[in-house]
């Protein structure tokens, strides 16, 4: 998709394809024309059986929409997939704002070429400003596979999800959709859009999902900027990648969550796997495991608690406790933090750390703390060494588990099966190829935690051009 239209000149942006009754397919995406207005265009594949759509003829009559009145020039982007209606239309979302609020448009379509708008919003949220890449897609609040894009259903919730150009952060919240007048209401109001939940909590922006209609799935892919100088980026020759791609399924145990996992594809690139199990690791210490190079790793971890010290701990300050304002890992408190240490070298001078942070209030209630700590992960002095992280619901009777991805400077922490996700982007300079190790660790003053593990070296992907081309 070549910027060399007058509508697209100033770049060709974010857009989404839709699949037709007959199995056509038809994308929508922004561009940004001579004068910096963004208008969404149509294009179709070149070849239809092309099975990876290398091709596409755009629109002749392009753009099909401008921005609305009201609406500013460059505050009007990224078309989501289309989802029939109740009527038999096609009906699509688009991002804005409207002075500080940021708001998702509502278009319905036949043709895909005229356009009605909706009176009203999809949803708005005052304070949140831009709506970057909106997503709109149903999740089942019973079955364990996803849905396709249309279904509006008993037992369906919807998921809004707004990228928010001002913190570069993606959110997402659960709530219910009215199709007469295609608008969305939050379950709860109080984790809205833009002011409550994220996808991840690291470095990940501009998310979309798209339905899986061979595997009845959902995937979601992310986008991983770099955290590291522009001269950096400049010197290595490249910037940013694509995630690791992500099945997404309503979480069925809290009601307000999302659940993120790797796909089970990843799982082919496992090498030679480790068990350790049962390794008890007091409080204050930390524990060398035994693998060789570790900068391909899939570690699945639970711990276990030693439940009296749970008990015995008093109530305190703690339990308003913040991973990104803390002293990360190095923090000690009665119950935390426990977890592992990736991409370390030998003696620790770089390591990064991936944790569980836990607190009593002096109401006795518990809460638990999902973190990864950037401060220690890197010699270098041009790179970003901020500690991520959020709360993570933990339910009556479960462990703590973790499922973390290590690819030499990318970490993909996954917490309790995915109800908190955070990805780091670190730079070592030292815990890299076979000096990379992986600890265990647990710094809290009275906690004894009980570590079972499973880590994989991975193999690389190796994708290979399609043989078609």
């Amino acid at each position: 998709m070549a910027a060399d239209q007058w509508y697209d000149k100033n770049g060709v942006w974010t857009g989404s394809a839709t699949i037709l009754h007959d199995g056509k397919i038809v994308m929508l995406y922004t561009g940004s024309t001579t004068e910096g207005v963004q208008v969404q265009n149509l294009a179709y594949p070149a070849d239809q059986y092309d099975p990876l759509l290398v091709h596409w003829v755009k629109y002749p009559r392009n753009p099909v929409l401008v921005p609305p009145p009201g609406i500013g020039p460059n505050d009007f982007r990224d078309p989501t997939t289309a989802w029939l209606t109740s009527e038999g239309k096609w009906r699509i979302t688009i991002g804005s704002k409207i002075n500080k609020t940021g708001i998702a448009l509502v278009y319905d379509t036949k043709d895909f070429i005229n356009y009605e708008m909706l009176d009203g919003l999809l949803h708005a949220v005052p304070g949140t400003g831009m709506w970057e890449c909106v997503d709109f897609f149903p999740v089942s609040e019973t079955e364990n596979n996803g849905l396709e894009t249309s279904i509006n259903e008993p037992g369906v919730k919807h998921v809004v999800k707004a990228s928010l150009d001002e913190d570069r952060h993606d959110y997402y919240a659960i709530g219910t959709y009215n199709d007469r007048n295609g608008t969305w209401i939050p379950d709860r109001p109080n984790i809205d859009v833009g002011i409550g939940l994220r996808y991840d909590y690291g470095i990940y922006y501009a998310a979309k999902t798209f339905y899986d209609q061979n595997k009845k799935r959902r995937v979601l892919w992310g986008w991983i900027g770099e955290s590291d100088s522009e001269a950096a980026d400049v010197k290595k020759g490249w910037a940013s990648v694509q995630s690791i791609p992500r099945t997404i399924l309503f979480d069925k145990k809290t009601g307000t969550h999302l659940l993120q996992w790797p796909v089970e594809e990843i799982d082919s690139l496992r090498l030679k796997g480790k068990e350790f199990n049962q390794v008890r690791i007091q409080a204050g210490s930390v524990v060398p495991l035994d693998i060789d190079s570790a900068t391909q790793l899939d570690i699945i971890a639970e711990f276990k608690i030693d439940s009296d010290a749970l008990e015995k701990a008093t109530g305190s300050s703690d339990a308003s406790f913040d991973c990104a304002t803390s002293g990360g890992a190095a923090e000690r408190g009665a119950l935390g933090p426990f977890g592992l240490l990736v991409l370390a070298d030998e003696r620790l001078s770089e390591q990064t750390p991936v944790y569980f942070y836990m607190t009593k209030g002096s109401d006795g209630n518990l809460k638990t703390f999902f973190c990864n700590d950037q401060s220690r992960s890197s010699k270098a002095s041009d790179v970003d060494k901020h500690i991520y992280g959020s709360l993570v619901p933990v339910l009556r009777g479960e462990n703590l588990s973790i499922r973390i991805l290590v690819d030499h400077s990318i970490i993909e922490s996954f917490g309790q099966g995915g109800r908190t996700v955070i990805t780091s982007r670190v730079y070592p300079t030292k815990a890299i190829y076979g000096a990379a190790k992986v600890f265990l660790f647990n710094n809290a003053t009275e906690l004894n935690v009980t570590a079972s593990l499973k880590i994989w070296q991975m193999n690389s992907a190796f994708i290979q051009p399609y043989p078609n081309l």
